[in-house]
């Protein structure tokens, strides 16, 4: 994959130009070597019926600190992606590297956050629950466990609920419990899969604020699925759009000048309305051949 110095921003694209022309004008550059780097992925699964392919040929980078976004519509390989990122399924061809080393299974240097609600146990407190995964894999002792836990309980906000069990918690507290736990393991990378998409709108919105304030203190790395574009711009620094099933890398752009104050404004309209024509346009490229029978 092509670095370069910077991608096409969406705050300042002239109408009507090509994204991907923008892309292609732009200079390269010396960058640091990124965090992680997916090359040339191809992932399949298996149904009852036939193979399916979820993604062909991916490939992107996500360097330190960075909120890379993996945008696309449903059913384009966001979800997998993200599961063989984590370790969960291998690639059929391409790779995955985190510092350097090709990751061939789970590890505690990526944890992921589901959008479910209930991945807490809930005969375990707030504070029991973050400091869990610390003591199961051996990371620290119990005193450590619990001072950290405690740490990132107060970091999104829970420490008046640290003692509370799940059920006495609303659904946007469960899911800061959930990010608390994640980032109390201190991983290389924090996976995220559409982890508000269950919410009302105002706890989704509260949730974003809360996840960039928390980011703005630790400047932990974040890749982040959502099928929103407006979430999409307003959570991220960076964005990868993928094509509809199966899924390819239609373009990267920098959207780190938006945050939720941008959203009602003329120009974040109009970075959606391009992103957006950008998602559903005919792309012949895009098309692949079926995934072979097995």
């Amino acid at each position: 994959m092509t670095l370069v110095a910077e991608r096409p921003d969406l705050s300042t694209a002239r109408a009507g130009q090509n994204p991907a022309r923008i892309e292609a004008e732009t200079p390269s550059a010396a960058l640091p070597p990124p965090l992680l780097r997916v090359s040339d992925l191809t992932l399949e699964y298996r149904t009852p019926e036939r193979v399916v392919r979820a993604t062909h040929r991916v490939g992107f980078d996500v360097y330190e600190a960075d909120r890379f976004i993996l945008l696309g519509p449903s059913g384009c390989g966001k979800s997998t992606l993200l599961k063989a990122i984590a370790g969960f399924i291998p690639p059929v061809e391409g790779s995955i590297t985190l510092g350097g080393d090709v990751v061939r299974g789970p590890g505690p240097d990526r944890i992921v956050v589901f959008q479910e609600f209930d991945q807490l146990p809930p005969w375990k407190t707030v504070a029991q629950n973050v400091a869990f995964p610390l003591r199961a894999a051996g990371l620290v002792g119990r005193r450590e466990a619990e001072a950290r836990a405690r740490h990132y309980i107060d970091k999104v906000g829970l420490t008046p609920f640290a003692d509370s069990y799940p059920h006495q918690l609303s659904g946007g507290m469960k899911q800061r419990v959930a990010i608390a736990r994640a980032l109390a393991t201190q991983p290389k990378v924090l996976l995220m899969d559409e982890p508000f998409a269950a919410l009302d709108a105002l706890t989704r919105r509260k949730m974003q604020e809360e996840l960039l304030i928390l980011w703005e203190e630790v400047r932990f790395t974040l890749l982040f699925v959502t099928h929103s574009i407006e979430e999409a711009l307003v959570v991220g620094n960076r964005v990868a759009l993928l094509s509809p099933h199966p899924g390819r890398v239609r373009g990267e752009y920098n959207c780190h000048e938006f945050d939720l104050t941008s959203v009602g404004s003329d120009v974040f309209q109009a970075a959606v309305q391009r992103l957006h024509s950008r998602l559903f346009e005919t792309d012949p490229e895009t098309s692949v051949p079926a995934a072979p029978a097995r």
